[in-house]
């Protein structure tokens, strides 16, 4: 089973993680994969992904943020500088999970 879902999120960093930049994934969203993803997820519950924006696609995995009931998915350098996105931007992402 391949989830494949499409979504916009901004652009965030959060000041202890210095150069990491991410997304949160919708609520919903996070749910579902949280329940489909039980018993399969390694330590700080990630889980490998693939995930595009615009013509650029990687290999990440999504952490799942308690704080913010969400995962998270980090976007990486190489990536916002091919796509020109900046702290704050508003993207579409979207992420694929093979199951």
């Amino acid at each position: 089973m391949t989830l494949d879902e499409t979504f916009k999120a901004k652009v965030w960093t959060q000041e202890s993680t210095g150069a990491w930049h991410f997304v949160t994934l919708p609520a919903d969203l996070s749910k579902r994969i949280r329940v489909l993803t039980t018993g399969q997820r390694k330590p700080f519950g990630s889980f490998h992904v693939k995930a595009r924006t615009g013509l650029s696609s990687w290999e990440t995995s999504l952490f799942h943020d308690t704080k913010r009931q969400a995962f998270l998915l980090p976007v990486k350098a190489d990536v916002r500088r091919k796509e020109k996105i900046k702290l704050g931007d508003m993207i579409e992402v979207s992420v694929t999970l093979a199951l």
